[in-house]
C-alpha cells in the first residue's frame, strides 16, 4: 500500500504587519525620531505586547497602527490593506479614562461610537448589553462615569471598544493609572475575556511583569529611538506563575536585553509565533 504523503501546512498570513517602520514627529527642539526600522507581525488571536522604557516610541507606534500618524519610512498593513488612516477595524483603549464623556451614562458611552459608525440602534443596544455583561457592569448601565472607580471606568472603555468588533484591539498602557490591586484584577479580567473570546490585541506597556502575564508574544524596543531588541514568546506565563523561578528568570533576561550588557549586542532574532490550532 502506498504511503499517504503528509499535508503541507501553510503558515497563516499575519493580520497586522509592520515593515521597517520609522516614525518621526516635530518638537520645539526639531524633528524627533520615535522609532527606527521596526518590523513585526501580529496574527489573529495574538496578545502581542510592545514593551520598552518610556520614550522608546511604543505609544507612537500604536498611534501609527491606529492610523493617526503616517510613517516616515516603511509600511503598516492590516489584513493585507495599507493603513492610511483611522478606522473601526482598530479601536484604541487609552490609560486616561477621561475619554468617557461625563454627561453620558455607561450604556450611552458604549453606544456612542457604534451609533456614530452607522450601527443600527437595535443592534447597538444588543451589543452594549452583551459587552457590559461580559465586563460585569450590566447593573451600572445607567450610572455616570464620575460615580465609577478607576477599574470600572477601564471596564467601560474595554466594553466600548469590543462592542465595535474591531479586527485588532489597541491598548495603550490601559491599566497604568490604576492602583496595584486593581491593576492585577484588570489583568485577570482581560485574560478571562481573551480566553472566552480570543480577540486580537496589541498591548503597550513599560512593565516587564505586565508584559509577561498579559501577552503571548513580546516585542522588546530599545531606549529612544525605539529599535527592535528581540521578539520573545511568553504564552507559558500567567498571573499564577508570577512568583515562579521561570518567571523571575524571564524578567531578568528581558531587563538585561533592554538595559544590560546584552543591550549592546545584535538584536535577537524573533522566535516563531505560537499559532493556536
Amino acid at each position: 500500500m502506498r504511503a499517504i504523503a503528509p499535508f503541507n501546512l501553510v503558515p497563516p498570513e499575519p493580520l497586522l504587519r509592520a515593515q521597517h517602520v520609522t516614525l518621526e514627529y516635530a518638537s520645539e527642539h526639531g524633528v524627533v525620531r520615535a522609532t527606527d526600522d521596526v518590523s513585526f507581525d501580529v496574527y489573529r488571536g495574538d496578545r502581542f505586547v510592545l514593551l520598552g522604557p518610556s520614550g522608546c516610541g511604543k505609544s507612537t507606534l500604536l498611534k501609527a497602527i491606529g492610523g493617526f500618524i503616517a510613517p516616515r519610512a516603511g509600511s503598516l498593513h492590516l489584513g493585507g490593506t495599507p493603513v492610511t488612516g483611522p478606522g473601526p477595524d482598530r479601536i484604541v483603549v487609552f490609560q486616561e479614562f477621561d475619554q468617557l464623556p461625563p454627561w453620558k451614562t455607561v450604556k450611552q458611552n458604549v453606544l456612542f461610537p457604534m451609533l456614530a459608525g452607522g450601527v443600527a440602534r437595535a443592534e447597538a443596544e444588543v451589543r452594549a448589553r452583551h459587552w457590559l455583561g461580559k465586563v460585569g457592569l450590566a447593573r451600572f448601565a445607567d450610572a455616570y462615569p464620575h460615580t465609577l472607580s478607576g477599574g470600572m471606568k477601564a471596564r467601560v472603555a474595554i466594553a466600548r471598544a469590543l462592542a465595535m468588533q474591531p479586527a485588532v484591539l489597541l491598548m495603550d498602557e490601559p491599566f497604568a493609572a490604576l492602583d496595584a490591586l486593581t491593576r492585577r484584577s484588570m489583568q485577570e479580567e482581560l485574560q478571562a475575556l481573551w480566553d472566552e473570546i480570543g480577540f486580537t490585541m496589541l498591548f503597550v506597556t513599560h512593565s516587564i511583569e505586565e508584559a509577561l502575564v498579559v501577552g503571548n508574544r513580546i516585542l522588546l524596543l530599545s531606549p529612544h529611538p525605539g529599535r527592535v531588541r528581540a521578539e520573545l514568546n511568553s504564552h507559558q506565563f500567567s498571573l499564577a506563575s508570577a512568583g515562579s523561578h521561570e518567571f523571575q528568570a524571564a524578567t531578568q533576561r528581558i531587563h538585561a536585553l533592554l538595559f544590560g550588557a546584552d543591550a549592546d549586542a545584535p538584536a535577537v532574532q524573533p522566535q516563531p509565533a505560537q499559532v493556536q490550532p
